[in-house]
């Protein structure tokens, strides 16, 4: 139909060029000849000229963006035919399409061949970033994906011990994604709520974000088959989280170099960012690495990888379980099924130990352990309704509730009174944390070395893993020069940038979510004592579980 209203335009366009070229012809000097008819026909012909000029040129236009339209539909919409399997899923078969130089090339496999209900809702893939600044570039990025539990939440726990003993320059290097696996509005925005009230300088800081699925992710978990004996419950309840890790995975994929799974209920040994970060930069081949030995907790993987494990567990989300799925992995990458195995009988019949043996140590070569583990699982009750978990890494060992170091000489005292045997003399020595009650302003901890000496750094670590809230909060670190001289110049004017505090102490620091740290520059040096000042009164307990005094 289009074609013979094509033709039509560009005969009409050719009847009206040649009565105008015709009407041209005639004299226009026989002006008495000429009839005012004809003088009004000749002006009418000028006009239908210059229309049908145009419209030749937008006729001409039209067929050039038909061409476009037929070549666009052929590459979107080509031949393909679909299959139903068992389980009802349909799938696409691979289709191939006609690129500019006529070579025919593959449209590849994605996430919407194992989730076609996504098809349905464009937007059902983007994800819903409730806190974050988008932070990139990191070397570590820590994914934990939480759900509502029926009794207890552990998630404020977790972030706690993961974010207590990280230095201002390992914060900078970390990004933590929290995945609120959940399509309730209300329940992901309490969620966020709690999390900027208690860490409010990390999610400003982008060191913290809070993302959740589309309403639309999650498939219809009705139609599931229950297999390996789990009951229905248990088989929504692994898929549902097969799709929870492969989301968060996918979002992570292009923001750090390392990418490490955990779970909202755990507590992270001290030091665990330094000893990953370095266990990872020392291997040389690997798919991923261990730090916990109970389930997926604690797995690192490369970034550059995400997007292959993800798909994998995509393709298979309705079958097995996601620790399974992630070995099964391994054997494809590495063992050989025909290995060792009899050649007179049948492969599918014939099991050898040996090859299994073999497929073990390939297998090995890409996963590596590290001990002892970083991370302890400590919640009680699983994500899976009804469900007791008391689960426990045995290589975990004691949590460390100090570091001890080896400081300089010097006579200590404070105002604050400590608990129990927590005194300021042991945890100086390194033999124990100190433990104050509530410090009020005016407050003090004072180093007074026997003999002035020069400091190349400090640092100063409040709260420990089991009491993470005893911080030190307003309070400064200060400096008593040795040379009077020197130090009256150094606070003199107004462009200085060091200020007096009394006593003719002078402000280098100050506590920064529980942490002061720093060094001391060589005009300050010598150093006759060193003094933490509090200056408003405290409604917790104060608790120091690392002091440092590098010289």
């Amino acid at each position: 139909m289009r074609l013979y209203s094509l033709r039509f335009g560009c005969v009409l366009v050719f009847a009206c060029v040649a009565s105008v070229t015709w009407i041209k012809s005639i004299p226009s000097d026989g002006g008495s000849t000429v009839l005012p008819e004809m003088q009004t026909l000749y002006q009418r012909l000028l006009l239908v000229e210059e229309l049908g000029g145009q419209v030749s040129r937008d006729l001409s236009s039209l067929l050039e963006e038909l061409r476009n339209t037929s070549k666009a539909a052929n590459i979107s919409h080509p031949i393909s035919t679909t299959a139903t399997t068992s389980s009802s899923i349909p799938t696409e078969t691979i289709r191939q399409k006609t690129d500019h130089s006529g070579q025919q090339t593959f449209i590849q496999p994605n996430i919407y061949f194992y989730m076609p209900h996504l098809r349905q809702h464009p937007d059902s893939l983007l994800p819903n970033v409730v806190l974050g600044q988008g932070r990139r570039g990191v070397s570590l990025v820590l994914g934990i994906p939480t759900v509502k539990r029926e009794k207890q939440s552990y998630l404020v726990s977790t972030l706690r011990s993961l974010l207590y003993s990280l230095t201002t320059m390992q914060q900078q290097d970390l990004l933590i994604i929290v995945f609120v696996a959940e399509t309730d509005s209300n329940y992901v925005g309490s969620v966020a709520k709690s999390i900027r009230k208690n860490f409010s300088k990390e999610v400003q800081s982008g060191l913290l974000e809070v993302i959740s699925p589309s309403q639309y992710y999650y498939p219809d978990f009705s139609g599931l088959r229950e297999t390996f004996g789990d009951s229905k419950d248990r088989v929504k309840w692994r898929t549902k989280q097969n799709l929870d890790f492969s989301f968060l995975m996918l979002y992570a994929q292009d923001k750090g170099t390392y990418y490490v799974q955990l779970e909202d209920d755990v507590v992270a040994k001290a030091g665990y960012f330094n000893a990953m970060k370095t266990f990872a930069n020392q291997q040389q081949q690997w798919l991923y690495l261990e730090f916990s030995q109970l389930g997926f907790i604690g797995k690192m993987f490369q970034s550059r990888d995400l997007p292959m494990i993800a798909e994998f567990f995509l393709m298979f989300h309705r079958d097995k379980p996601i620790d399974w799925l992630l070995d099964h992995i391994l054997w494809v990458k590495v063992c050989n099924p025909e290995k060792d195995a009899d050649p007179g009988h049948d492969l599918d019949c014939v099991s050898s130990s040996h090859s299994r043996k073999d497929c073990d140590r390939q297998k090995a070569q890409l996963r590596h352990r590290y001990k002892p583990s970083l991370f302890q699982h400590v919640g009680l009750h699983s994500s899976l309704p009804g469900k007791l978990q008391q689960l426990k890494d045995k290589d975990f060992g004691q949590q460390s509730l100090f570091e001890a170091h080896s400081n300089p000489a010097a006579e200590l005292s404070s105002s604050l009174k400590h608990y129990q045997q927590h005194s300021l003399k042991r945890a100086y020595r390194g033999q124990d944390f100190f433990w104050a009650l509530t410090p009020s302003k005016g407050d003090y901890i004072l180093f007074n070395f026997t003999q002035p000496i020069h400091i190349s750094r400090y640092l100063f670590r409040s709260g420990n893993i089991e009491t993470s809230r005893d911080k030190f909060t307003n309070t400064t670190v200060e400096v008593l020069p040795s040379n009077a001289s020197a130090r009256d110049r150094l606070v003199i004017g107004s462009s200085s940038s060091y200020k007096e505090s009394d006593k003719h102490f002078i402000i280098i620091g100050a506590f920064e979510n529980g942490v002061a740290e720093g060094e001391i520059k060589e005009v300050l040096q010598p150093i006759s004592a060193l003094r933490l000042l509090v200056h408003s009164d405290a409604d917790v307990w104060a608790l120091l579980s690392e002091i440092l005094i590098a010289v």
